[in-house]
């Protein structure tokens, strides 16, 4: 699920301030504590190989996020690919891939001890 900064609702707009604001945007219940992520991301960049292992080979870990710059693809486990690019706001659920088109900035939210397994596996597949 991805959605355009222009297509967020505006629930307030006054002089010097816009609130956009997407209401049920994924659900982080039972997800225990959160950590706040920023990756810079090549061109090129894929997570296939770096998730080899893991269950169904796709990492399993929600994300909440926004893109700053670039575009990515996802790929999920019934093989559907989406598009982010800058200025989207994503939730990505359990069970995908990412590879990075175009030089990317994200910031992502992510639940802390989840996450941290996924990123503990790809540091050990960069190591072999």
């Amino acid at each position: 699920m991805h959605v355009s900064k222009n297509d967020v609702d505006i629930r307030m707009s006054i002089p010097g301030a816009v609130i956009r604001q997407r209401q049920n945007f994924g659900n982080a219940t039972g997800l225990g504590r959160i950590s706040g992520e920023y990756f810079s991301l090549s061109a090129g960049v894929d997570t296939t190989p770096l998730f080899k292992g893991l269950e169904g080979n796709l990492c399993q870990a929600p994300h909440w996020g926004y893109v700053l710059k670039g575009k990515l693809i996802t790929t999920d486990s019934y093989g559907v690919t989406e598009t982010v690019q800058a200025e989207d706001l994503f939730y990505w659920p359990p069970g995908h891939n990412v590879l990075v088109e175009e030089d990317a900035e994200i910031i992502m939210f992510s639940p802390q001890h989840e996450h941290g397994q996924v990123i503990d596996h790809m540091i050990d597949m960069t190591k072999t």
